[in-house]
């Protein structure tokens, strides 16, 4: 079943043109890795994709909901009410955890079910445990994020989104902000999600591990897809612009 289906996507930052003609898909179960340089407009991408920013053109679909159509190169926005639903298909985490400060860690885990889902406090609180101790962190469920690592406060923004029920997650650069020691644990998480066939795509400059997670790689260069297929193209990339790039990691 297909997810996501992006089309065509054009978005401009003033005269600067950060993504130029961008179309992907994500099928369920489906691990896709977004690679590339600094600038190429990878995090650009995942935004529009999560409706953070607005696309200038091209079409957006996840499932059966339409939330951009493509109206004579414009892009044109579904109504709130349908961007709502569209939003409830996916969760975000932040290359910065994002965490609310002064909420303990299971409020951190258990507001959003509670207020924007409604759902029953007692199966909110529930699953919120369950991912607690899925994560490691069963112990911490009344800490604050000041008393964590940021590692540990990365696991608590993945079991954030997580507990919202998401069809499918998106990383930005979920290691980034962490130093060697911290990145382990939380590429860990990650590769327990895709044993379990969570439908993924992930921004990432950790190449051994979007070779050996994911089912497909995109390198992007200069807001354009240069390469994209397999994971081996992370060891055999064809492209002069992708051998270039990999070059400093293989």
């Amino acid at each position: 079943m297909r997810i996501l289906e992006i089309e065509h996507c054009r978005k401009h930052f003033g005269e600067n043109e950060v993504l130029t003609d961008i179309s992907l898909t994500v099928d369920e179960g489906q691990v896709v890795s977004i690679i590339g340089p600094s600038g190429s407009g990878k995090s650009t991408l995942l935004r529009c994709a999560t409706l953070l920013e607005t696309m200038d053109g091209g079409s957006l679909k996840y499932l059966d909901k339409v939330a951009v159509r493509d109206e004579g190169g414009r892009a044109v926005y579904a109504s709130p009410a349908e961007l709502k639903q569209v939003r409830s298909y996916f969760g975000l985490v932040f290359q910065n955890f994002n965490l609310f400060p002064h909420y303990s860690v299971l409020k951190n885990i258990t507001e959003a079910p509670l207020l924007i889902q409604k759902r029953d406090k007692d199966e909110v609180m529930e699953t919120a445990r369950d991912l607690l101790a899925k994560m490691g962190l069963s112990d911490k469920a009344d800490a604050y994020p000041y008393q964590l690592s940021g590692g540990q406060q990365q696991r608590v923004s993945i079991a954030r989104a997580l507990a919202m029920k998401p069809r499918m997650l998106f990383f930005d650069e979920p290691t980034s902000a962490l130093d060697p020691e911290l990145t382990g644990e939380i590429l860990k998480v990650i590769r327990a999600l895709a044993a379990e066939h969570m439908t993924m795509v992930i921004v990432t400059h950790e190449m051994a591990f979007a070779r050996d997670v994911s089912d497909h790689v995109i390198f992007m260069d200069g807001g354009v897809i240069v390469e994209q297929g397999k994971p081996d193209i992370i060891n055999n990339p064809t492209q002069d612009r992708t051998i270039q790039f990999l070059s400093r990691f293989n």
